[in-house]
């Protein structure tokens, strides 16, 4: 039995929707469009992994996912998977710009090259105001809509990343809220998912590690569960569907507290 036919139609939360994932060939991109399709939505996957966005694709079901090559950063590549999604389709309800890069992280900023600064904001920021732009050209149209940025709990935070990474989040958040308060008067909603570190082959491949729940774990505040890609998923399937329909211009943070304590000091006892 297909997964998308394991809900009934009572619980499907997207039934009839259709969103376009960037970064949808892997982690929470990936995670996010089997829960969007699980939910009654057609997804299409916006990605440059070709390979791994067609298998992605296989699995789920050609009737739920299709997959359009797209580089984030070509505004002509973004305006292509609108343009396909909404011929294939006839609409956008959700555009869920989470495509995103991380760079090598340099503490010194004098080891910092401009270079691998602006590709990390072509790609982080740049992208999702395309995304942005392109989703409002249509959702405009018909005054509906949901637009969502994966954002990181780096938006709020400062000295947890690099200067490039940081900067862009903190960018895509700003992006957010302008775009929530010219776009809500279309009745479209933009908002942000914020996830503390996500065990990603993105963020394995950065840092170099299997076992980053345990590497992360001693600067967690909220004990006894770990963030995985389906808990940003489940985050981003409440800002696509109905039952946020008077959220707009938030900034949802997924780090069990993290962004609220200060690690090097606390009134409150620590188990051994």
């Amino acid at each position: 039995m297909a997964a998308s036919s394991l809900l009934s139609a009572a619980v499907r939360r997207l039934e009839g929707k259709v969103a376009i994932v960037t970064g949808g060939a892997n982690g929470i991109g990936e995670c996010t469009a089997r829960t969007f399709t699980k939910h009654g939505a057609k997804v299409v996957i916006a990605d440059i992994q070709d390979d791994l966005a067609e298998s992605v694709c296989s699995d789920i079901g050609s009737e739920s996912a299709s997959f359009v090559h797209c580089d984030v950063t070509k505004e002509r590549d973004v305006q292509n998977v609108v343009d396909t999604t909404v011929s294939k389709f006839g609409k956008l309800d959700i555009m869920f710009n989470n495509a995103g890069i991380i760079d090598v992280a340099k503490p010194d900023i004098l080891d910092n090259d401009v270079s691998e600064f602006e590709q990390v904001l072509r790609v982080n920021v740049v992208g999702a105001f395309l995304g942005t732009k392109y989703a409002a050209r249509v959702m405009k149209a018909v005054r509906r809509g949901s637009i969502i940025n994966t954002a990181s709990v780096c938006s709020i935070t400062g000295g947890s990343a690099s200067h490039a990474y940081t900067s862009s989040k903190h960018g895509v958040l700003g992006l957010m809220r302008n775009a929530a308060v010219e776009l809500g008067q279309y009745g479209i909603r933009v908002n942000c998912v914020s996830p503390y570190v996500v065990a990603t082959p993105l963020a394995k491949n950065f840092l170099k590690m299997d076992d980053i729940d345990g590497y992360f774990g001693i600067y967690e505040n909220l004990k006894g569960a770990n963030l995985e890609p389906e808990d940003v998923a489940a985050s981003a399937l409440f800002l696509a569907s109905d039952e946020s329909k008077y959220v707009s211009g938030h900034n949802m943070i997924i780090d069990g507290g993290f962004t609220i304590t200060n690690s090097g000091f606390s009134i409150f006892g620590q188990d051994e």
